[in-house]
């Protein structure tokens, strides 16, 4: 399909730079197949559910994945900035870089604060091992496996995605209002943001209503913000995240969907995760492996029978997915709404509540 019929016209005032408070306050559009969209909030989500479905969330967590620091190479040093976008090996991750063209295989790279020629705390080495196309760097540190990540942690800060970071700084409020109350599996490079809407309130009326809650992990790489360049999908390549579901969580839902339980994916990438784990009849079974499933118009969906999301970029492989969802025509008449209602987009926005169209 041609890129630009996921094209549409959003004003940079509708970009949220902070999410809302409590999260459960934000505003949630319901989108059903036909007939008319409903404006609600976030905490309206258990009115429209029923007893013995189930949510599905993703635990992934995020990691301090934007690393500062300099070049080094003899006597010579200069500035470099890194966002981490995925775990090579223990030891090895791929990076963005900038400038990554004055990086030379070999060099080292310290990451961290240093005043006066002393280092500070936060302090960490990597050496450039090789280097690819559009910036990507892979780097090899000095440490490995639960050392390196908490170096990483030490020495990094909370990887913003651009359109906020561009805006403002990350500081000390996004070290909570950039995780979800599910994060546990420490390796994304972003949020699963649909997930940022919940508290502990909106939980217990969902488990009240009879709605259970399952989790599966997909690590959510940087290739999420990133736009699609080519004319036509079919051109387009889809980066690769890891994800993965257990095969207790994959019973368990089978069994629901066998007794009548809607599966509502709270967020793309769960939705992403168990469509990739599905078997062409639907069914679910353990899944851990590596996933570039690019879903657009004409893909037949297999194991989602709902998904709650925000909204998303123009001409984005999110947008194409909400469009295979829902259909183009309905998805764009949807977020014409949601523009013209002051909704707000992206990773600190409102909500959409989707019914697949072919259910």
């Amino acid at each position: 399909m041609r890129v630009d019929l996921f094209d549409f016209d959003l004003p940079q005032d509708r970009i949220a730079l902070r999410p809302a408070e409590p999260r459960d306050s934000a505003r949630l559009l319901v989108v059903p197949p036909t007939g008319a969209l409903e404006d609600r909030i976030v905490r309206d989500l258990p009115s429209f559910l029923k007893e013995g479905d189930v949510l599905v969330v993703n635990d992934t967590r995020v990691i301090h994945a934007r690393l500062s620091g300099k070049r080094r190479r003899g006597a010579l040093s200069a500035g470099v900035e890194a966002t981490l976008i995925e775990r090579l090996d223990g030891s090895r991750w791929r990076a963005l870089m900038r400038p990554a063209k004055k990086l030379a295989i070999g060099d080292l790279v310290r990451f961290g604060r240093e005043s006066e020629g002393a280092c500070l705390s936060g302090v960490l080495d990597a050496h450039v091992e090789a280097k690819g196309d559009e910036g990507e760097i892979a780097l090899r540190f000095e440490l490995s496996g639960a050392a390196l990540d908490e170096a990483i942690e030490a020495a990094g800060e909370m990887p913003l995605p651009p359109y906020i970071a561009g805006k403002r700084a990350a500081d000390a409020r996004d070290e909570a209002d950039y995780q979800t109350v599910f994060a546990r599996e420490a390796g994304a490079v972003a949020a699963p943001t649909a997930g940022l809407h919940f508290t502990a309130p909106l939980l217990a009326a969902l488990t009240a209503k009879g709605v259970s809650l399952h989790r599966v992990t997909l690590h959510v790489g940087a290739g999420t913000f990133l736009p699609v360049k080519a004319e036509d999908t079919e051109a387009h390549k889809m980066h690769e995240e890891f994800a993965r579901i257990d095969g207790e969580t994959a019973e368990a839902l089978n069994a629901a969907r066998a007794r009548g339980g809607r599966i509502v994916a709270v967020g793309t990438t769960a939705l992403r995760t168990l469509e990739s784990a599905a078997a062409p009849d639907g069914r679910l079974a353990a899944y851990a492996s590596r996933t570039s499933i690019f879903i657009t118009p004409g893909y037949k969906f297999r194991a989602t029978d709902m998904l709650l999301t925000n909204f998303h970029l123009p001409r984005s492989t999110l947008f194409m997915l909400v469009s295979a969802f829902c259909g183009l025509d309905r998805m764009k008449a949807a977020y014409a709404h949601a523009i013209a209602g002051g909704y707000r987009f992206y990773s600190y926005g409102d909500a959409s509540l989707l019914y697949r169209a072919d259910a």
